[in-house]
């Protein structure tokens, strides 16, 4: 058993309840730059294999639209942000105005990769923010890293080191409706990569001991 695996449910429900205070954050966020009011919510925290992980951001094959950063300082790991491309293309639309734009014309410009860029700054950013002042750590991402390939590709990046020591990940579902204009909702992956010692700090700074 790898010790991601070894979480117990009220650990997830912490986390869950942790990346939902980032998801309000976010939103507030997001609705400024958007010009419009977006909900967000983590309806879902659970653990997946590596397998799994890629399943669910659409097969190996699937091309999406991903954000990935290392988190630091007190604590380390990498994090991913995923979103299809038409959740992507919606996104980028909002941020530049411009309702021509489709993910399927690439070279993409540098404005909407520097929107996309952007969009995962202020998520992963929220999501640690609020990750720190509950434990108050010391905890910051990188420069994140914009892709836009296939889901193996993309993943496989992150796991290189990981999958030495695990084979799951923390999966932090994470879904933004949109106001009654837009009657759907659009949805993305944050897929949290702890480094071996990551959930023994933060939950030692929550004072959770690992029975719990």
């Amino acid at each position: 058993m790898s010790f991601i695996e070894k979480i117990s449910t009220l650990q997830l429900d912490i986390l869950k309840e942790i990346g939902n205070i980032g998801a309000g954050n976010a939103a507030t966020a997001l609705s400024a730059i958007l010009d419009r009011k977006i909900d967000m919510n983590v309806p879902n925290v659970r653990i997946v294999s590596f397998d799994e992980m890629m399943e669910m951001a659409g097969g190996a094959d699937h091309v999406v639209a991903s954000v990935f950063l290392r988190i630091e300082g007190d604590a380390s790991g990498s994090m991913f942000f995923i979103l299809s491309l038409p959740v992507a293309q919606y996104l980028i639309r909002r941020m530049t105005g411009d309702e021509t734009f489709l993910m399927e014309s690439a070279p993409h410009t540098e404005l909407a990769l520097s929107c996309l860029q952007e969009i995962g700054n202020i998520l992963s950013g929220s999501y640690l923010s609020s990750l720190s002042d509950f434990t108050r750590l010391n905890l910051y991402p990188s420069v994140p890293s914009l892709s836009i390939d296939m889901v193996g590709a993309t993943i496989s990046y992150g796991l290189l080191e990981l999958s030495i020591v695990s084979d799951a990940a923390i999966v932090i579902d994470t879904v933004l409706e949109k106001d009654k204009l837009f009657a759907d909702s659009v949805s993305g992956h944050f897929f949290l990569l702890p480094d071996p010692e990551f959930f023994d700090i933060i939950f030692s700074a929550l004072g959770v001991s690992p029975n719990d």
